[in-house]
């Protein structure tokens, strides 16, 4: 198939002062087969209004969900694509040759999808940059080293979330951690890297915004490894956050 078809899933809710960003991206995208899915938890500002100014958006849902993980869950139940990636409200990709970039990274048959490099950035100024997430080529014995690749920038073909299952709603804050994990670490996945930077993401997230949420997400990641019957080391779950000290530098 010359242009596979990719289907772009993001969760709304109340994200009127981003979502213009988000979708603008998408819809600008060069590449010629999208399917952009948004699913929405009941908006009550003007997050719909402004969805409905962008023609590109192939299906829009809003009711009440879950949590961030349920409504990408519908999203993926939704996706009609080869290939689903996942673009948060507050999250933008860097250029207009993303998705056709992302196409070409894993036009290799063996590869299960891609994963690419991620920068967060000043949620008013977005031109600022505030860290830098370099992937790196890695394999499954990295994530005992601490490292996982930037869920954004991961997109999977669709047949994986068939056989392996989607995300883990029990999970609050550390679901898409726990996918990875199960589907590198425990059913080894093939992922290209693609050494590019294609998401700008916001400051600000829900797992790091207070010292509490970090300890929750610490808690999370030790029962992701858990349920998947996998053993890190001793120091594995400690060298996650401290990667992030060197995305500063």
């Amino acid at each position: 198939m010359q242009h596979p078809k990719i289907s772009i899933i993001t969760a709304t809710y109340n994200s009127a002062s981003t979502i213009s960003d988000t979708l603008q991206s998408v819809a600008s995208q060069t590449y010629p087969n999208i399917e952009h899915i948004i699913v929405d938890g009941l908006s009550s500002d003007n997050t719909l209004q402004i969805a409905k100014n962008f023609p590109h958006i192939s299906k829009v849902i809003s009711e009440k969900d879950k949590g961030i993980y349920d409504a990408m869950n519908k999203g993926i139940a939704l996706a009609t694509g080869d290939l689903i990636g996942i673009l948060n409200s507050d999250d933008f990709y860097t250029d207009y040759e993303v998705l056709s970039q992302v196409i070409t990274s894993i036009n290799n048959p063996t590869f299960d999808g891609c994963y690419a490099d991620l920068n967060y950035v000043h949620p008013l100024h977005t031109s600022k940059i505030m860290r830098k997430w370099r992937s790196g080529s890695v394999n499954s014995k990295s994530f005992l080293l601490g490292w996982m690749p930037p869920h954004p920038t991961v997109f999977l073909k669709k047949d994986i979330y068939q056989k392996f299952g989607n995300f883990n709603t029990a999970l609050r804050s550390s679901a898409d951690y726990e996918l990875m994990l199960r589907l590198i670490v425990k059913h080894h996945i093939k992922l290209a890297y693609l050494p590019k930077t294609i998401v700008s993401m916001r400051t600000g997230g829900q797992s790091n915004a207070t010292f509490n949420n970090r300890i929750k997400a610490h808690k999370e990641d030790k029962i992701a490894w858990q349920i998947n019957n996998l053993k890190p080391y001793f120091f594995t779950l400690y060298l996650k956050p401290l990667r992030k000290i060197f995305q500063y530098i």
